[in-house]
């Protein structure tokens, strides 16, 4: 089983990247922009602004989850609806990205979801 804090190899990701702006989808419709990224090995993850559709919130995103990284549109795509990522633990403070309570509450979250359908 792939850790949901590490990047899928078919995503394309190198450790030189700069995500930082890349617009973020899944699989039906826009979730938001990656404000922050995280790229310790074994904490990889993104902060993504939501914009309007979560008041306004940021959401943390698992590295495990990005399905792909488009570099010439600048778009990350991840394998979980919407729904999924807006029930996740929420994110509210930028101390939680090194927390490490948090980040097992947010990884639990996801592994329970199992396998992603993929559309």
């Amino acid at each position: 089983m792939r850790s949901i804090w590490t990047y899928p190899a078919e995503t394309g990701h190198d450790s030189a990247m700069t995500l930082t702006g890349y617009s973020v989808e899944t699989p039906h419709e826009a979730l938001g922009q990656v404000q922050r990224q995280m790229d310790d090995p074994g904490r990889q993850h993104l902060v993504v602004d939501t914009g309007v559709w979560f008041f306004g919130e940021s959401v943390l995103v698992p590295a495990g989850i990005v399905r792909t990284i488009d570099t010439d549109t600048k778009t990350v795509t991840v394998n979980r609806t919407k729904d999924e990522i807006k029930a996740a633990p929420r994110f509210a403070r930028d101390s939680q990205t090194t927390d490490a309570g948090y980040l097992t509450e947010v990884g639990h979250y996801y592994m329970s979801l199992g396998e992603p359908v993929l559309l």
